[in-house]
């Protein structure tokens, strides 16, 4: 069990939107982790939840009134910005984000913000549309260059009965994001951002049926863990999987492969992309509302729509490209050839190839089994590593990727 939140103290801001009701469960699950919560809540908040009940999940007062007399006397917004030992934001609301970005303080809440010199983490939440607005974008930029750590948005049906990016993270998903502000700042990726996604996408037919592929998600876990161990600030975007969460990492959970690529954005920018999910190719071009019935009649035609290239969009992205974009290639033949070509033809700097065939020889099947051979291939060549178990595959590839981004910019 993570025990870095153990004896801490955190300040929950609670904003104004529909997705506060998941942070009174926040509330509990810090507390669960060992740490002592007092919350703040906007006005906006209070008209979804209640400071009764946020008090009595924290077993603490909340605080609410900027010119409560009563409270400013007993503590005060400036003793509230330093008697704690780090600031959660859920929801971090767009106008909220604003706010923050700009040093605005009009109520408790931003008064605290722009007062602490605490880490601070927001779990932003809103509309998709409102997310992706460039003033929403710069704001976001603001925010993480003033050394503000997010975590999320997830991706998938928010309360409009909308479905895009904007989604709060859950609960466990936000501890486990500011357990990471207490790890130990030292191995050869700290201060550094990493991404991995990992998993299979489900890609439905109707509402019982999908297409997809028998990726378990072990490896990209066991890298997302690696990361996180060597110091890293990881997200990391996973697909349907029987796995519990990496502890020390932020996790957006999706269901498919347009869901993950929006995840992959929000999540950018980063230092080193890993890119080990199983993406079905394809998706049904058309989604049926209803299941579809077997009448006896012949099986209905399925048309297939290809899916976005996650990898290769992120390697040709102009600005913001990450220093290093990791591949994977799960190939049953011609592997080190296969792997060559889909390298160039994605235009990544390493591709991560093995073996999945029932003849690769490796104990139980790669495929949702628990060792894995693998060669790295990029511009210089191939290095073949032989099997082991992933989590060994997943250390030895952290600290290569560690050494190649030292190597990059010792060299520049």
């Amino acid at each position: 069990m993570d025990t870095a939140l153990r004896g801490r103290r955190v300040l929950l801001v609670i904003g104004g939107g529909i997705a506060a009701y998941k942070s009174l469960d926040l509330i509990r699950r810090l507390r669960d982790a060992g740490a002592a919560v007092r919350v703040v809540m906007t006005a906006g908040a209070r008209e979804f939840v209640t400071p009764l009940a946020a008090a009595a999940l924290s077993g603490e007062k909340t605080y609410s009134d900027l010119f409560d007399g009563e409270d400013e006397a007993a503590i005060g917004h400036i003793r509230l910005a330093r008697d704690a030992d780090c600031v959660v934001v859920a929801p971090a609301t767009a106008n909220l984000m604003a706010r923050m970005a700009n040093g605005i303080a009009d109520d408790l809440a931003t008064a605290v913000l722009l007062a602490t010199r605490l880490p601070i983490l927001i779990a932003p939440a809103m509309n998709p549309a409102m997310w992706t607005h460039p003033a929403t974008r710069r704001n976001l930029a603001t925010l993480r260059a003033d050394g503000v750590h997010v975590v999320g948005p997830g991706v998938g049906a928010m309360a409009e009965s909308e479905s895009g990016a904007g989604r709060m993270s859950e609960p466990l998903e936000i501890v486990a994001a500011a357990q990471a502000l207490f790890a130990p700042g030292e191995g050869p990726l700290a201060g550094r951002r990493v991404l991995v996604t990992s998993g299979p996408t489900h890609e439905p037919i109707d509402p019982v049926r999908y297409v997809a592929n028998r990726s378990s998600g072990r490896q990209g876990h066991a890298i997302a863990a690696a990361a996180a161990r060597a110091g890293a600030a990881v997200t990391l975007v996973s697909g349907p999987v029987n796995l519990p969460d990496p502890p020390g990492v932020a996790v957006v959970h999706v269901e498919t492969a347009r869901e993950m690529e929006a995840a992959v954005r929000v999540a950018l920018p980063c230092e080193i992309a890993i890119f080990a999910a199983a993406v079905a190719d394809w998706r049904p071009a058309r989604e049926s509302g209803r299941k579809i019935k077997k009448d006896g009649a012949a099986p209905p035609p399925l048309a297939l729509a290809e899916n976005p290239d996650i990898l290769a969009g992120v390697s040709a992205m102009e600005t913001g490209r990450p220093a290093l974009v990791v591949g994977f290639a799960a190939e049953t033949n011609d592997v080190i050839e296969n792997a060559r070509a889909k390298r160039l033809r994605k235009g990544c700097d390493l591709i991560v190839a093995n073996d999945v065939s029932q003849e690769s020889g490796v104990a139980g099947g790669v495929m949702g089994g628990a060792r894995n051979a693998v060669h790295l291939v990029d511009e210089a060549g191939v290095e073949s590593w032989p099997e082991m178990d992933k989590e060994a595959v997943a250390e030895r590839l952290v600290a290569a990727l560690a050494a190649r981004l030292s190597g990059r910019e010792g060299g520049a």
